[in-house]
């Protein structure tokens, strides 16, 4: 378990690194041929620790019958410890996670659904966007500097897929890529 959070740990830097590209111009992808349910089975087991503190608990329902892109494997595990981090800081009660999979004929859907505060209709639009952190109201014990969500969607647009966000204040959130079979791009556009 120490190994697999150092390994995360080295990943993160990556990722901070990876951001500083973002703001030179293109992120460089290094599409392998990868398994999504074994990144999500790796990545909710290395993470379930941060629920289980809080008596939480993450859990997977992987339906997709295809689960197999073209990806870059540091990257989207980036996305999924990014999109779980954030549900469990953002949840008050016990954290309850679930990572989902479906697949059709043209790709592979991954929804990361929590029981967190959830966003206001007002901030969906922004969630996204560079430096953007949404007001939590009283819950000031979150720490961030507002670039992770920037990030996933980069990676996400990066392989040529989509992401969107679900949710109403008390009632938590569904974060749901969409990720095409087809091969991904090696360079991403930078967002800004």
């Amino acid at each position: 378990m120490i190994r697999d959070e150092n390994k995360r740990l080295g990943v993160l830097v990556e990722s901070v690194l990876q951001s500083a590209v973002l703001d030179s111009g293109r992120m460089r992808l290094r599409p392998v041929d990868l398994d999504l349910h074994g990144v999500i089975t790796e990545v909710a087991r290395n993470t379930n620790i941060l629920a289980e503190r809080r008596n939480g608990r993450i859990t997977t329902d992987m339906k997709a019958e295809l689960a197999h892109v073209m990806g870059d494997r540091i990257h989207l595990a980036n996305v999924l410890y990014n999109l779980v981090d954030n549900a469990v800081k953002y949840c008050e009660k016990e954290p309850r996670i679930v990572i989902s999979t479906t697949s059709n004929t043209s790709g592979i859907s991954i929804a990361v659904q929590d029981n967190g505060i959830g966003i206001a209709k007002t901030e969906l639009k922004r969630v996204f966007e560079r430096l953007y952190r949404v007001p939590t109201g009283n819950l000031h014990n979150v720490k961030g500097f507002g670039l992770g969500l920037s990030y996933v969607k980069s990676v996400v647009e990066g392989h040529g897929g989509r992401i969107a966000v679900e949710s109403e204040p008390g009632s938590g959130s569904t974060f749901r890529i969409t990720l095409p079979f087809e091969h991904a791009n090696t360079t991403a556009p930078a967002r800004r």
